[in-house]
């Protein structure tokens, strides 16, 4: 079942409210809650107060989108457990580490995996998962880096998210979701071209119809979540919306 979202980062300066009556005009289903200022982690009162909210605005809490970076022992991750808890989300995002593939060493690999396995243990205890972020500079940068440190960590509630490279054809781009697509959660939906520059989703029609047509090949249950758009425009938001209720409309 694919559902839809914001990621709460495309609207860094609106606050929560304002964030939540947005979604609902934009009649999406869900919320990834940032924590760089939405929801920073061990602040549980606020995390707790933004779960109410979101709940009683009819929306889901899709995902916590933390900062922890795997590996580099900036913040606790058990701070972040306890706010993921405390926010009622289902799953975690965390990047890995902060390294691109090509460039780690083995020290570096080891203690990715190291913290990744003992974060999703502490996360599946309490019953939640985790999911990587699929990203340059980062461990999961490639879907065949992504696929090594997923087998690395070894467990079965660790999942990876998707957004398309910006530096990838659609070809190249809808074969490499295609082999994350086993093990794939949530996915970013943008589209920017070429390069950082933003432009309506409608543009990106072809790219995303045909990234579609594999995810739907994974029945799992995820958000496909619209993030930074164009201009930071909150009209430019629900033109996007607009777009993606559409296209999944489509589907069923």
């Amino acid at each position: 079942m694919l559902h839809t979202g914001l990621v709460s980062v495309t609207f860094r300066k609106l606050t929560v409210p304002a964030i939540l009556a947005l979604v609902k005009q934009a009649g999406l289903e869900g919320i990834e809650w940032g924590g760089d200022i939405h929801v920073p982690p061990g602040d549980l009162v606020n995390a707790k107060s933004v779960r109410q909210q979101t709940l009683e605005a009819g929306l889901q809490v899709a995902a916590y989108g933390s900062y922890y970076r795997l590996g580099t022992g900036q913040i606790p991750f058990e701070s972040v457990l306890e706010t993921a808890v405390a926010l009622g989300a289902p799953t975690i995002r965390v990047w890995a580490g902060t390294v691109g593939s090509r460039d780690a060493d083995s020290a570096v690999w080891r203690e990715i995996v190291r913290d990744g396995q003992r974060s999703v243990e502490l996360a599946s205890a309490a019953g939640l998962s985790i999911s990587l972020e699929f990203h340059p500079d980062t461990l999961t940068d490639t879907p065949q880096s992504t696929l090594k440190l997923l087998r690395e960590i070894g467990h079965p509630n660790v999942f990876s998210y998707w957004q398309p490279p910006l530096d990838g054809t659609r070809e190249a781009n809808a074969q490499g979701l295609a082999e994350i697509l086993p093990r794939l959660g949530n996915v970013h939906v943008f589209h920017w071209f070429p390069k950082y520059e933003r432009h309506p989703l409608v543009a990106g029609a072809a790219d995303w119809k045909a990234y579609l047509r594999i995810i739907r090949g994974n029945p799992k249950e995820r958000f496909l979540m619209l993030e930074f758009v164009q201009d930071d425009e909150e009209q430019a938001f629900l033109q996007d919306a607009q777009v993606l209720r559409g296209w999944l409309s489509s589907y069923h």
